[in-house]
């Protein structure tokens, strides 16, 4: 049946059932999560709805504002809507970006589901989806990325995500990252900086002051 129809059934915008929250409280919802990065389930509390209306809303936003892109700050009428889009502004306007990634606390998948392992963190030892989202020096969205399952290492979503791809495109782009994506700065000295790996419990105090 999805082969005869050319792939996947995909539903369709505003289709399921009826949102309990009016759209500018689903909007306010998905900019807290995207912002804060609080758990849906903290989320319904503040909205005093259940969490399945948190996620469902913010899964509808958040389509919404990908396809309308990310604001540029002090450039009126700019949007970026691709990786590609934010590599070329920072190459051509000099912006040194700021990578991390957003956590989000998720619902169990049901036992047995196939890949449910796949989003238990293993340092937040909790059920959590990722954003690999990008800044500029002050702090400001420039774009947020594919959200993935919180078991991949950010190293990996480097790769699957094009972004050392476009490091290599664009070489006079520069950014600071954690420690998370120490391969990264490894791969490219000149453009990447991540701060020390931390040292071992064993290491000598000279390590672990050189880390501070």
């Amino acid at each position: 049946m999805c082969e005869r129809r050319g792939g996947a059934r995909r539903r369709a915008v505003g289709a399921g059932r009826k949102q309990r929250l009016v759209f500018t409280d689903r909007l306010q919802a998905t900019l807290v999560c995207l912002r804060l990065g609080l758990p849906h389930a903290a989320l319904a509390e503040l909205f005093d709805v259940d969490r399945p209306t948190i996620s469902a809303a913010i899964r509808e936003v958040r389509r919404l504002l990908a396809a309308r892109g990310f604001a540029v700050p002090d450039r009126p009428g700019l949007r970026i809507r691709t990786l590609e889009d934010l590599f070329a502004y920072a190459g051509v306007e000099g912006v040194e970006i700021r990578m991390d990634d957003t956590k989000v606390q998720v619902r169990r998948p049901q036992a047995g589901h196939p890949g449910c392992k796949a989003f238990v963190s293993g340092k937040k030892k909790h059920n959590t989806i990722k954003t690999t989202t990008f800044s500029d020096h002050q702090g400001r969205t420039l774009f947020s990325g594919v959200t993935r399952p919180g078991r991949m290492h950010d190293q990996t979503a480097v790769r699957t995500e094009g972004i050392e791809e476009q490091f290599r495109l664009q070489p006079t782009v520069k950014a600071k990252v954690d420690s998370g994506y120490q391969g990264l700065a490894k791969k490219f000295p000149d453009q990447v900086s991540a701060p020390p790996k931390r040292p071992a419990d064993d290491a000598c105090e000279g390590d672990k002051r050189a880390r501070r």
